[in-house]
């Protein structure tokens, strides 16, 4: 029998997989799909140009991650963005972000002198708070209702935020609890300056930057790091999927057994305790436990029987948010989009191009998706990996990864995404053409995935690139829902180590890390009170 089995071979259960077989456990890994990886793959999408097909840049993955699989010996390798924003707005200007604090403010100046001196206090101000949720990121949350145990983890986790000064707990509070609008306010006065920092607001986030709350998916965006630089962004040379393979071969070297083509249909159970999985083949595997890397909503409403929860638990799992707003394509080029605003190649290829000029488009944005469905002009970013990485398109082509916003998960009146799935990817080529008239000429193939694509290729509920919404309802030691933030499904045996838990979405590795953890500690607890 196999100590776990753990369902999906997305990057967070490859993290779990290699903890527990280093710690001497007999793991298996079953994958729905031809390849491990989840979101975070790449593909062949045409003839000779490869991409990552939907997650698609870097700086999430925990540094203590890379270093305990030892990635960079299996061909983990990250490219730092130099630049790391170019907005190109309308009329004749653009706005460059990154490349230093200094080179920033000078941009900035351009438009708001006070915008420029701001700056500095602003970024300490965010790298403040974003020190405690680097911390938080591969802890435990505190679990309601676990008694003097969860108060005392409480109080260790609070201590942090405790810490920093009046000021900077301010800073907390607003970020949580206001929109990114109302943050940026406090802070800028120039609209592209706010409209540079508001678009991470609204990455995943089927929200308009007015939401409340909206500020802390805009923090979300910055705890991470690359090459040990904080907050940086940057290409996985190879795409996503070098990343995943990276992961998939330290599981392999630990001894994790990874099967393809093997998804599952129900998790079984007796006498109330998970006891392995059945495949939709018919195959059943039998394990100690069972950990789960899909979606909270895939889990507890599909390879769950419900007679091991309970209705109150179905109610709230039920009730949890799901779609990110999300729509993405990969584009094969002949040539470099040609911006109006800065003609030519230049650094700016090489960032992450954001087309999305001010909050009041973002809003626009959101408001015309909420009305019809999608954006008629979406908030788009876009890469192109292969200006760092060449290898991924013929000598002299490119590929682009554009990632919009805002698509709504279900259309309105009965439409069905499939019928409007080519005109919604014209809406994103005509507002990147609009912004570099080359672009739409300088296409030769393209892939479109609508949030219902997303969902059936990916596993994503509702399209949701976070595995569920990142309000203050759904974070932390609520999430999944409250008195399930430790990993631990309300079924004995059973484990969350997907986005779906804490602490949410992108490639952290973190829920992963954090669940084999948990696992472990519960083993050790098995074995001093029943020793074999």
């Amino acid at each position: 029998m196999l100590d776990a089995v753990i369902i999906g071979g997305g990057h967070n259960g490859l993290v779990a997989a290699f903890y527990l077989a280093r710690a001497g456990m007999k793991v298996r890994v079953v994958e729905a799909r031809g390849v491990v990886g989840g979101a975070a793959v790449t593909e062949e999408f045409a003839p000779g140009f490869r991409n990552s097909v939907a997650s698609y840049t870097v700086s999430l993955l925990r540094p203590k991650i890379v270093a305990d699989m030892d990635l960079p010996a299996h061909g983990y390798r990250v490219v730092s963005r130099d630049l790391a924003n170019f907005l190109p707005l309308p009329g004749s200007n653009h706005l460059k972000v990154g490349g230093g604090l200094a080179r920033t403010q000078a941009e900035f100046a351009r438009f708001s002198a006070a915008d420029a001196a701001a700056l500095p206090a602003y970024y300490a101000a965010l790298e403040a708070v974003a020190d405690v949720l680097r911390h938080l990121a591969l802890t435990t949350p505190p679990n309601a209702g676990g008694g003097l145990r969860a108060l005392l983890a409480m109080a260790a986790q609070g201590r942090g935020a405790a810490r920093l000064g009046i000021e900077a707990q301010r800073d907390v509070l607003a970020l949580f609890t206001q929109s990114a609008r109302q943050f940026l306010d406090g802070w800028f006065e120039s609209a592209p300056v706010k409209a540079a920092f508001g678009f991470d607001a609204v990455v995943g986030n089927y929200a308009s930057p007015d939401t409340p709350g909206s500020a802390y998916v805009l923090l979300h965006h910055v705890f991470g790091e690359v090459n040990g630089v904080k907050g940086a962004w940057g290409h996985a040379v190879g795409g996503m999927g070098a990343i995943t393979q990276a992961m998939a071969a330290a599981c392999t070297d630990a001894g994790v057994e990874i099967v393809l083509d093997a998804p599952v249909a129900r998790v079984l159970t007796s006498g109330g305790r998970a006891t392995g999985v059945r495949l939709v083949s018919g195959e059943e595997i039998a394990a100690k436990i069972v950990v789960a890397n899909v979606t909270p909503k895939l889990l507890f409403e599909k390879l769950v029987d419900p007679a091991d929860l309970t209705p109150a638990f179905r109610r709230r799992i039920a009730g949890t948010r799901y779609g990110s707003g999300s729509f993405r394509m990969n584009v094969a080029l002949r040539e470099l989009p040609d911006f109006t605003t800065l003609p030519g190649p230049g650094e700016h290829h090489r960032s992450g191009i954001i087309i999305a000029p001010s909050l009041d488009y973002m809003d626009r944005a959101f408001t015309d998706a909420r009305a019809h469905g999608w954006s008629r002009e979406p908030i788009v970013e876009m890469t192109i990996p292969s200006t760092v990485d060449p290898g991924l398109a013929p000598p002299g082509m490119h590929v682009a990864s554009l990632f919009a916003q805002q698509f709504a998960p279900v259309l309105p009146d009965g439409r069905s995404w499939d019928d409007e799935r080519a005109a919604a990817a014209d809406s994103i080529i005509d507002t990147v053409t609009k912004a570099a008239p080359n672009f739409r000429a300088s296409i030769i193939a393209s892939t479109a995935l609508s949030p219902p694509d997303l969902e059936r290729k990916f596993g994503l509920t509702g399209g949701d690139i976070f595995h569920g919404s990142m309000g203050m309802d759904q974070l932390w030691s609520a999430r999944p829902v409250l008195g399930n933030a430790s990993y631990r499904a309300p079924v004995r045996g059973l484990y969350l180590c997907g986005a779906g838990s804490h602490p949410g979405g992108g490639v952290t590795g973190a829920p992963g890390h954090n669940a084999a953890h948990e696992i472990l500690a519960d083993r050790r607890w098995w074995r001093a009170r029943w020793p074999s």
